[in-house]
């Protein structure tokens, strides 16, 4: 399997290592290299971290899928429909107000001409970016991909739980598999091992970070650091059932919303992308893209492999996995 990937990229089937691969700088201006154990920012990869987080709640018996957001919040929710479920925000049919309609927009750093992006370090920060906004639909009506609904739902575990989301999530999903070099970072505190995610300027010829692009700390819709090893681990805890129960995981990766018309993404289950299969079980993945990010991780249950690409340089790591897919499955 031939990759051409500014990152890393592993593959496992049934614990045999397909393939290791590291390729890149992590820190461009003083070359120093990708490795196996650096540190990925994976932008909307971390929804799945989110998801997972909730579906512990809903099993836990604190939390049920039909529980609306005017019962459970503690905020003005202004125009937003207060009966939004919990699942509703899951499988994006919410119809809340997202603050970065992948729809209608395409560049993300437009986000903080107004609203600085240091200011977001805590996922409360990210309220004002939407919640002004009048829904974009009647709640259920569709599927939607909306960033905001994520946000809200780490709200919802931050009320229930009394932790900021990433605390309950380090001490529920990362500590249980073990996932000792994934956390939420502050860009103007990282530990080592992080990479700098890299945007390309044309009409430079050249690259600058991304520290003014996206958000100064991750929230519930993304902006964890993993590396390739702990995503491995993760999948590893989900299909263990050390996680959530195997009638929690069967809901999780089967499809709750969609209409099926794109073959990638026309399917979303809860935190997860489904690949309908009609030859066996269907792929399940979580990808994420920021500027100078791009993430992805399939589940393949019909031969137990498992697949991660992360890039800090946003290489199509899509066109790579869609490779895989023909030549390994």
């Amino acid at each position: 399997m031939d990759i051409n990937l500014r990152g890393n990229a592993y593959i496992v089937k049934d614990s045999e290592v397909l393939l290791n691969y590291s390729g890149g700088f992590a820190d461009l201006a003083n070359e120093i290299p990708n490795t196996i154990d650096t540190r990925f920012a994976c932008a909307s990869m971390g929804k799945t971290f989110v998801a997972v987080g909730i579906l512990q709640l809903i099993e836990a018996g604190k939390l049920e899928f039909e529980d609306t957001i005017g019962a459970i919040l503690d905020i003005d929710l202004k125009n937003i429909d207060p009966l939004v479920t919990v699942r509703q925000l899951l499988n994006h049919t919410s119809g809340v107000p997202d603050y970065f309609d992948e729809s209608v927009m395409d560049d993300y750093e437009a986000l903080w001409t107004d609203y600085p992006n240091y200011r977001i370090r805590q996922n409360k920060d990210m309220l004002p970016l939407f919640i002004d906004k009048p829904m974009m639909y009647g709640r259920g009506e569709k599927f939607q991909y909306n960033n905001s609904g994520y946000v809200l739902l780490a709200a919802i575990i931050e009320k229930i739980s009394g932790m900021d989301f990433d605390v309950y999530l380090k001490q529920n999903v990362f500590d249980r598999c073990d996932m000792s070099s994934t956390g939420y970072f502050a860009f103007d505190k990282l530990p080592a091992r992080c990479a700098n995610s890299y945007i390309y300027c044309p009409d430079t010829d050249d690259y600058r970070t991304n520290i003014y692009s996206v958000g100064a700390r991750g929230t519930g819709d993304g902006g964890a650091f993993v590396t390739v090893g702990d995503i491995l681990k993760f999948w590893n805890c989900l299909i263990e059932h050390r996680l959530l129960s195997e009638e929690m995981v069967s809901q999780m990766f089967s499809k709750q919303s969609g209409d099926g018309k794109d073959p990638e993404e026309g399917y979303y289950g809860y935190g997860v992308w489904i690949i309908d299969n009609p030859q066996g079980q269907d792929y399940v993945y979580m990808q994420g893209c920021d500027d100078g990010v791009s993430a992805i991780s399939e589940y393949n249950p019909n031969n137990g492999m498992i697949t991660i690409m992360l890039s800090n340089y946003g290489d199509n790591v899509w066109a790579q996995m869609r490779k895989i897919r023909e030549e390994m499955y």
